[in-house]
């Protein structure tokens, strides 16, 4: 699909139009159970209770950079690490335990950020039933979009007196111009509820208009050809762009449509233009 074309022939109108009907089939495409084998997505599919798919959807997400089978096979080394039981592992481990994780890493994710990790893991679920209100409290119904609820858990994740300074990037903040691509995915995962079997849709705090686009290379690419990206930097501010822009196809959901640009920026493996 060439955009130029589209606008030249059909008019502006009809050219949003056509990238509407576009964005809602391949949504439908691949917003479907089959995503989920190859997708870092079916980690946390491989529990059953709530807290158990808040950690390890959180730690999978955080470490979703580089190829998907990397990603899946770090987040299964991590779940055999904490005996496969997420939730009794972060809460119950004792000092001793931690030592087991050394050889652990991810890139540059590395045995210092999983110390704290487990961490404020351990704390957190020692006073608190889940994860969603370390960042819903920071969110207003009126809020139109989740950056407050993403600068408040930053601050909260790292309010603990031991917290590294290398590990802030792997939980950035909009305050830092940061896309957080990987916790705007996150909340994806959490909040979306579709009844299509990919995301959970378990949290009831945060509203589905006010996630963000998880902004990736693959998405970036296929969201400018298709003229609803035009900022050339990729920071926080690109990511309410291209949000506000999907917004005009879907005001109650924008983010449906992370299916649509990345499944035809990766998954159909030629250009759809």
């Amino acid at each position: 699909m060439d955009v130029q074309f589209l606008e030249n022939t059909y008019g502006l109108n009809n050219m949003s139009q056509e990238i509407a009907g576009l964005l809602e089939k391949k949504y439908l495409q691949f917003n479907e159970p089959g995503f989920l084998s190859d997708d870092p997505v079916s980690i946390p599919h491989r529990f059953d209770t709530l807290q158990d798919i808040e950690i390890v959807g959180f730690w999978t997400a955080v470490l979703a950079w580089g190829q998907r089978k990397t990603i899946i096979r770090s987040a299964e080394t991590l779940i055999g690490l904490m005996d496969g039981a997420p939730l009794d592992f972060v809460r119950n481990h004792e000092e001793k335990d931690r030592k087991r994780f050394e050889g652990f890493k991810h890139r540059t994710f590395q045995y210092l950020d999983t110390l704290y990790f487990l961490e404020f893991f351990q704390q957190y679920y020692r006073n608190h039933n889940s994860l969603e209100d370390a960042f819903a409290r920071f969110l207003h119904a009126e809020d139109p979009t989740v950056e407050p609820a993403l600068i408040g858990f930053h601050e909260l994740f790292f309010s603990l007196p031991e917290a590294p300074k290398r590990t802030k990037k792997h939980v950035p903040t909009p305050k830092k111009n940061a896309s957080c691509k990987r916790l705007n995915m996150f909340l994806r995962w959490m909040v979306r509820s579709d009844h299509r079997g990919v995301d959970f849709g378990l949290w009831k705090n945060i509203q589905t208009s006010q996630l963000l686009i998880p902004l990736d290379v693959h998405v970036e690419r296929v969201a400018r050809r298709l003229g609803l990206l035009t900022r050339k930097q990729t920071d926080w501010k690109s990511v309410l762009e291209l949000t506000d822009n999907l917004r005009t196809f879907d005001p109650t959901d924008p983010v449906k449509y992370d299916y649509a640009l990345f499944g035809m920026g990766v998954l159909e493996k030629e250009s759809p233009f």
